[in-house]
């Protein structure tokens, strides 16, 4: 299919604006937008997308529109698609973090996003139907979904550990197939140089804040810790949060820990990646040492360009091999496998957010190897309740659209945390 570049554009922006909801949620809103509504990509090239982003470190709903942009118009697209991904978030969570920064918590912002977190949890329930009803096919499958959710959810398994698993079950039953290639593997001479390019892009920028300001600035120190995060975030933000918040809070002393989950919530209920709570992180830290809301914006800056320019490395590098993995059995059987295991991570996702929503405590039961999320009961929010029930008939019921829904909920949240 032809799509131009201009047109192309609109709807990167128009899924930036839209990206609420966290990994789930953005991951179907992108289907919703490039593969139901305009068929840019088949579902089988989606899925396998997505599987390849599964398996990277740092954010996958990002690296999946990074891949959807390249795949229409090469690194131009990639690099639009990305952009566009993280930037309008980007900057509506800098905005209120300067807020927060210089006045506290800002009571009608937080009541406005009252509303938009439980509309999202109907936007998330709805998306993991339908991709679920994609990706199951078999019983197998089904089996696979849920011992990932409970593997998650129940047991607090690290993320790799099931993609791993996933992976070497895929392989192993597709072992009767004759493992014969369809496709060719493109240079790697050319991947080569793709790495080459964007480590300099992405670690030059470092450098030069260490040659220029010291190891010991707090802009260079910045960098480094969010750099080598960049490496080891793998299964997306979630699986990064805890770490991040223990080194910042109790090792770095850049925030404390009631600051950390106030940029959390503030994260979670904004476009873009939840992955941006880093941006409050790193505004916190330079805010603070240097004295000055410039500061800020520049450890701002710096933990969004160490944060994403790794990002695009990864994509660009990875992305020309994504069908020709597809194409050779085995590996495809690897890849269908982790697709299962997907939607298990999704529906952890899923019931995570969903639990903040409605709760206002939610822990881990500490009972050795068995670690559930448990509710407090007696917290539960029972208009945030009814007000996601209401989004669901607005989106299943009515087809009203997301940014109706979104306004309606945000509009009645408000009115309810601001009057009541």
């Amino acid at each position: 299919m032809s799509v131009t570049f201009a047109d192309a554009l609109k709807v990167w922006t128009r899924i930036g604006l839209l990206s609420f909801g966290g990994p789930a949620g953005q991951i179907a809103l992108m289907h919703r937008e490039i593969v139901d509504e305009r068929q840019w990509l088949t579902e089988k090239e989606y899925l396998s997308a997505l599987n390849f982003c599964m398996l990277l470190p740092g954010p996958e709903a990002m690296q999946l529109a990074t891949y959807a942009g390249w795949k229409l118009h090469g690194v131009k697209g990639g690099l639009a698609a990305g952009l566009l991904f993280v930037l309008p978030g980007a900057f509506v969570v800098l905005a209120l973090t300067m807020l927060y920064a210089s006045f506290g918590n800002v009571p009608l912002v937080e009541a406005i996003f009252y509303g938009v977190k439980a509309a999202v949890l109907a936007i998330v329930i709805e998306a993991l139907l339908r991709v679920a009803k994609r990706a199951l096919k078999t019983t197998g499958d089904w089996a696979i979904a849920a011992l990932a959710f409970l593997a998650l959810y129940c047991f607090a398994v690290p993320f790799p550990i099931i993609i791993i698993a996933a992976a070497l079950y895929g392989f192993i039953r597709a072992g009767g197939v004759s493992d014969v290639a369809t496709g060719t593997l493109p240079s790697f001479g050319a991947m080569g140089r793709t790495i080459a390019i964007w480590s300099a892009i992405w670690l030059v920028p470092l450098a030069a804040l260490a040659a220029l300001l010291g190891p010991d600035h707090v802009l260079t120190e910045i960098g480094v810790f969010f750099s080598k995060l960049a490496v080891v975030t793998f299964g997306g933000a979630y699986a990064v949060l805890a770490y991040m918040a223990q080194a910042a809070v109790e090792r770095e002393g850049w925030l404390t820990a009631p600051e950390m989950i106030d940029g959390l919530a503030l994260a979670e209920t904004t476009p873009g990646p939840l992955i941006l709570v880093t941006q409050f992180v790193g505004y916190f830290a330079a805010f603070r040492e240097m004295g000055s809301i410039w500061g800020g914006i520049a450890g701002a800056v710096v933990t969004l360009w160490m944060t994403f320019a790794p990002c695009f490395l990864w994509i660009f590098a990875g992305a020309p091999y994504i069908e020709a993995i597809g194409s050779r059995p085995r590996l495809s059987g690897a890849l269908s496998a982790i697709t299962a295991a997907v939607v298990g991570v999704i529906l952890n996702l899923s019931v995570w957010f969903g639990l903040h929503v409605l709760f206002g405590k939610v822990e881990r039961l500490d009972a050795g190897w068995f670690r559930p999320w448990i509710p407090d009961w007696t917290g539960l929010d029972w208009f945030a309740l009814g007000l996601s029930l209401v989004a669901a008939a607005l989106l299943l019921r009515f087809h009203l659209g997301i940014i109706r829904t979104l306004i309606i909920c945000a509009m009645l949240g408000a009115a309810w945390r601001l009057l009541v």
